[in-house]
């Protein structure tokens, strides 16, 4: 460069272009989300609309003849058989309870504590039981139906109970659960002390003899019991006398009232 020449000025640098500003990104989302709203209102919209311009469909008539069976009513003569005791045991159980019980054996007297009628109502039957009021609620919830009973004396001191306790309608759950909560309780010491002894054609009933008891002043007391269940009765029967009881008088009896059902 010569002497004395003017000192060029630097160049200013280049000034960068403004950014582009970004699009927003949650706006661009928002609009979409709209717009599939207005499609799917303006969608139901038109399908209401539609649909309401349309004759109504009629339904179909509740009867439907066509369904029965047989589709005509057989020849007089060709009627099948109704179902007998043995394949519908409700026909037996929905009748007069007290007719099935088992007889009062000949000879033998009966209880002057006994129902005239052969009723039970449940507070009295309930209350048979040391927990009373746990007896009462648990009938209660099992819907019981009605409680058939009957009681003599015979002999010197002995006497007999059999109690029919029906649940239903047509509930065997009730009478399966009586029968199971009756015998828990019968291995117990304070009870009969034992499992029992299974009872034939029951299925789940079991007969018990409880060991003596003795008390001075008194006399000897001697019991049997046998719990079972039958459909939806619940059965139990028991023996009290002041002499051994034989295990043959209550298996034979539970028998019998087994065979009545």
């Amino acid at each position: 460069m010569p002497v004395g020449a003017p000192t060029p000025e630097p160049a200013a640098p280049p000034v960068p272009a403004a950014p582009r500003p970004r699009r927003r990104a949650g706006r661009t989302v928002a609009l979409i989300a709209v717009a599939a709203v207005l499609g799917i209102v303006g969608g139901t919209a038109v399908g209401y609309g539609v649909q309401a311009q349309r004759e109504p469909t009629a339904l179909p008539a509740l009867n439907q003849p066509g369904l029965a069976y047989p589709a005509k009513p057989l020849p007089k003569g060709q009627e099948p058989a109704p179902l007998t005791d043995a394949e519908d045991r409700a026909r037996k159980t929905d009748g007069d309870l007290r007719k099935l019980l088992v007889p009062r054996p000949s000879g033998a007297r009966e209880a002057e504590s006994e129902p005239a009628d052969g009723w039970f109502d449940v507070g009295t039957y309930a209350a048979g039981f040391t927990n009373q009021s746990w007896m009462l609620e648990f009938l209660q919830e099992n819907r019981v139906r009605r409680i058939a009973g009957r009681s003599w004396d015979s002999g010197e001191n002995r006497s007999t109970t059999v109690r029919l306790v029906q649940f239903g309608p047509s509930d065997m759950v009730g009478a399966v659960d009586h029968a199971q909560s009756q015998r828990s309780y019968m291995g117990e010491k304070k009870h009969a002390g034992n499992e029992g002894e299974p009872l034939k054609g029951s299925g789940n009933g079991r007969y018990y003899l409880y060991p003596v008891k003795k008390k001075a002043g008194y006399l000897d007391s001697y019991r049997a019991r046998a719990v079972f269940q039958r459909g939806d009765v619940m059965v139990e029967i028991s023996i009290y006398d002041t002499k051994k009881i034989d295990k043959n008088d209550i298996r034979t009896l539970a028998e019998k009232q087994l065979e009545r059902l």
